[in-house]
């Protein structure tokens, strides 16, 4: 397999290749800025060059052939089928769409939706939202063209270990962590517990987020207020809301995605305590990971997606909801999470996201040294308008979380000045593999807001996100190699 440290995948020629180049892999190259509008804007030259694609989004070629082995298998004329992984993700996805049936399949007891084709376009939506998606390795599995090679035992011994794994890391018990088919998937879980258990009352999202949390809050249970917090007074406004509605739970990042800031936790506590103080707060931690932050020290619940930092390889998907034992709700959150959600992954992808894990403390530590390498290096040259890093916009709220030895994540995002005329060429020279995700153990970088809020870049704009932003996630690689790639390709 192609080492991406020494040989990345940035070339014209890598358009399309799955990232890392094998069939497991969840990312794709969009090796020029060209590319990135031609995916965005279905340019069929680009994305029938698609040899990969994250999961959520565009469905890999096994993910592809099990669903229309089971369209050839249950659907009727004028019908489509979508795959998951048991029989209750298929139902809650027609539950969404208000249409079809649900049917098991085959020994491993997938869930089969079969639904009318005019209904499709929605179906993926709830695929994408929920990522309660059936897995890569599953659905080769499932056709036969590649046995996982993997016992019930083995898959659920690995199913502990990572769950001991983590609980250990973030100091709570192992019982109190639960896994998931993908990082949405366990934001899902945790959107219906708090809409389940709170009824009628919205969710509020906390400064700008990943684009698919703030959406699954918008489409689901009973709607969200979303808080940019991009000015102090905001945080008046959340004070004001709190006093006039009871709310499900509060949503925020540690550091957020792309632009790496962090809500003042101290004085969100604060806010709370003298407003609402049982109302639930959620902390999703994938960019800081467990080992550089604690964020139970604020968190009732803690999502994670295990696809990035902790896994590292790329090659597997999954997401973990860690409870906190000290919250008064832990009683009734922990019976809801075991009676109506996810406590294991596929086996075969257990297995491989077992071994991926071994090393993780190791590799977050230097993944973080090389992210604030280059942030402070870009941060200081002549042709950069701004970077953005939790070491610098994570705040007071990143340092109340950070742990004593603590680093500050993998990931920085930055703008170059006169952005119309040097961020195609800049990003089309830079010698490191380009796509979509983060947290790999290559160093990774996209045009973030582009890819992410292509059809809504007025109204990102509107709450600080520039269309221009490059978001890279460092690697493994020598610091000063990663340097002399960004210098060179600023220097194109």
């Amino acid at each position: 397999m192609t080492d991406l440290l020494q040989h990345p995948l940035c070339h014209a020629t890598d358009l399309g290749k799955a990232i890392p180049p094998h069939e497991f892999g969840v990312s794709v190259c969009l090796p020029l800025w060209r590319h990135v509008i031609g995916y965005e804007e279905k340019d069929p030259d680009v994305v029938a060059s698609f040899q990969s694609g994250y999961p959520r989004f565009c469905c890999p070629p096994a993910i592809s052939s099990l669903f229309a082995l089971a369209e050839c298998e249950f659907a009727k004329e004028g019908e489509r089928c979508l795959v998951f992984p048991r029989l209750v993700h298929a139902q809650r996805c027609l539950d969404f769409i208000q249409t079809g049936r649900a049917t098991a399949w085959t020994d491993e007891r997938l869930g089969v939706a079969v639904f009318p084709a005019a209904a499709y376009d929605e179906a993926r939506r709830f695929w994408r939202f929920c990522g309660e998606c059936v897995s890569t390795r599953q659905a080769a599995d499932a056709l036969g063209t590649h046995s996982a090679g993997v016992t019930a035992m083995q898959g659920h011994e690995a199913n502990q270990t990572i769950r001991a794994r983590i609980a250990a890391l973030a100091g709570q018990q192992p019982e109190d962590v639960f896994l998931f088919p993908s990082g949405m998937a366990a934001n899902y879980a945790v959107h219906r517990m708090l809409t389940t258990l709170f009824p009628g009352r919205k969710t509020a999202q906390l400064d700008f987020p990943y684009v698919d949390v703030l959406k699954l809050q918008q489409r689901f249970g009973s709607g969200a207020h979303f808080l940019p917090m991009i000015q102090d007074s905001e945080y008046d406004d959340l004070r004001a809301l709190l006093k006039s509605e009871t709310l499900a739970g509060l949503f925020c990042e540690a550091p957020s995605n792309p632009l790496l800031r962090c809500v003042d936790f101290e004085r969100l506590l604060e806010i709370r305590a003298a407003t609402q103080p049982d109302t639930p707060i959620i902390v999703d931690d994938t960019i800081s990971t467990v080992v550089h932050a604690d964020a139970h020290r604020v968190a009732d619940v803690v999502t994670t997606s295990l696809t990035k930092s902790f896994s590292g390889q790329s090659d597997v998907l999954a997401g973990s909801v860690v409870l906190n034992r000290r919250s008064p709700h832990h009683a009734a959150f922990s019976a809801f999470l075991h009676a109506n959600a996810d406590h294991e992954l596929w086996r075969g992808d257990a297995v491989a996201l077992e071994l991926n894990s071994r090393d993780f403390v190791e590799r977050a530590s230097r993944m973080s040294q090389n992210a604030t390498a280059l942030a402070e290096h870009l941060r200081a040259h002549p042709a950069v308008d701004r970077v953005w890093h939790a070491k610098i916009d994570g705040g007071r709220g990143y340092e109340f979380i950070r742990r004593e030895h603590g680093g500050h994540g993998c990931l920085f995002s930055f703008t170059l000045k006169n952005p119309e005329t040097r961020s195609q060429p800049v990003y089309d020279a830079l010698r490191v593999t380009k796509g979509p995700s983060l947290g790999t153990n290559f160093t990774l970088a996209c045009p973030y807001t582009l890819l992410a809020h292509y059809d809504e870049l007025p109204w990102v704009e509107s709450v600080g996100v520039s269309r221009w932003l490059l978001r890279v996630s460092a690697g493994l690689e020598d610091a000063a190699d990663l340097i002399a790639r960004f210098d060179e390709a600023i220097a194109a």
